[in-house]
């Protein structure tokens, strides 16, 4: 089910994911994107709806950056690499959250496209959304190595070895841009804003199960609490979302199992 806007000009209401049936010149499309300016008294949100010229290979960022550069400077949303490497540029496309830099508009088979903030996270301004709170639970799950003989956020000042099979354990939850996609995707972060979210607890995972690390009792605190992994109830949906195959699903599962053997003793 989309996230209900409704329009200023027209006073009707949109829902995402329900693309309207409209027709669009050849070669082009139509592009609907999220407006709303919260420091803005009186500015309401709303959808503006831009016909865009596509070519081939672009991308939904693409379409935004034509209409930025030819037709409203003032259309704010968040993009750095264009590569599919920083995470900056996650919006919804169509409903469902995406890197817009990955998102080809021939391969979402429509010539309607729309576009807006990622849910679960304030709006800043158009398609920008703050990140404060989803930054602040990843330090919270403390994504690095402890080391005891360096003391508490010291960084490692010696080579430690590991096998490729103990690399193997945690290297596939490594691979996550820190996009946010997971977090906005999750319904229990819709829920609950002091949940920890998929992103956090899956790198919390990553470190517990590194063999580098002696962590885990601090980070155990963390996400054995009643905003942890518990909280989460396998939707499934940030995996299903997540564009590089990190499974933060699986990641929240394996650490659940972590959390049960510490309370049991075996850990």
């Amino acid at each position: 089910m989309g996230t209900a806007i409704k329009g200023r000009r027209s006073g009707t209401t949109t829902v995402l994911g329900e693309v309207p049936r409209e027709s669009t010149a050849p070669g082009t499309v139509l592009l609907r994107v999220y407006r709303h300016n919260p420091c803005a008294v009186g500015d309401e949100p709303r959808m503006t709806t831009f016909r865009v010229p596509v070519a081939k290979g672009m991308t939904v960022l693409d379409a935004l950056l034509w209409v930025k550069e030819n037709v409203d400077p003032g259309l704010a949303f968040r993009y750095s690499c264009r590569m599919g490497i920083c995470g900056s540029c996650g919006m919804l496309v169509n409903g469902r959250p995406e890197l817009g830099c990955e998102t080809q508009i021939a391969q979402l088979g429509t010539d309607v496209v729309e576009v807006a903030p990622l849910t679960n996270y304030p709006v800043v301004r158009d398609v920008v959304t703050d990140f404060q709170d989803f930054f602040g639970h990843h330090r919270r799950a403390k994504p690095y190595l402890v080391r005891k003989e360096n003391g508490e956020g010291a960084p490692v000042t010696r080579e430690l070895l590991q096998t490729e099979e103990q690399k193997l354990e945690y290297y596939q939850f490594t691979m996550c841009i820190m996009c946010g996609l997971c977090n906005a995707a999750c319904p229990i972060v819709g829920l609950d804003p002091e949940f920890l979210g998929p992103q956090a607890l899956a790198q919390a995972y990553r470190f517990a199960i590194d063999s580098r690390d002696q962590g885990w009792r601090e980070r155990a605190e963390v996400v054995d609490s009643p905003h942890g992994c518990f909280r989460c109830e396998l939707a499934g949906s940030c995996s299903a979302v997540c564009p590089k195959g990190v499974d933060p699903g699986l990641g929240v599962q394996l650490l659940k199992r972590l959390v049960l053997a510490r309370r049991m003793g075996r850990r």
